[in-house]
């Protein structure tokens, strides 16, 4: 493998790794708090996913030109997990917020009708699983930034 494939890959990952630290800083200015366990989450601001293939897409971009097939692949495949990000896993989530708030109210209920036999799961459905489109951009601006920093550092060698 060459060192400019590598640099791409180390590129993606940089991107994610970055936007999953920013996860933290953003959590601590919605919420007040500061919470170390934002860096493994999925969903929030900045969304890594959006990050790590916009800082390939635009790093092999910069590289190969836009009228490259690698190009095209990257931007291709970036558009679809962006899109994935904001879409069906955010209306996942909001799907698993309703099963949540669902099985609470059969909890309550089933206190008054003991004949129900209602059992309650241990642990509720994960409900912040995507992104608002926010979110998705804030990545691809990080990641577009990253690709092109990466690029421009590159030439300079």
């Amino acid at each position: 493998m060459d060192d400019k494939m590598n640099r791409g890959i180390w590129t993606a990952l940089a991107g994610i790794g970055i936007a999953q630290g920013l996860k933290i800083l953003t959590h601590k200015r919605v919420s007040g708090k500061w919470d170390i366990k934002q860096v493994a989450t999925t969903g929030g601001m900045p969304s890594s996913h959006s990050a790590g293939v916009s800082a390939l897409a635009t790093y092999i971009a910069a590289n190969r030109g836009s009228r490259h097939t690698e190009t095209a692949l990257a931007v291709v495949f970036g558009v679809i997990v962006m899109y994935d990000a904001q879409g069906i896993r955010r209306h996942t989530g909001e799907i698993a917020k309703l099963v949540n708030e669902l099985e609470d109210s059969f909890a309550m209920i089933s206190k008054d009708f003991p004949s129900l036999q209602f059992v309650q799961r241990e642990k509720e459905l994960k409900e912040l699983l995507g992104h608002q489109p926010l979110e998705v951009m804030g990545g691809a601006i990080l990641g577009t930034a990253l690709g092109l920093i990466t690029a421009r550092y590159e030439d300079r060698k």
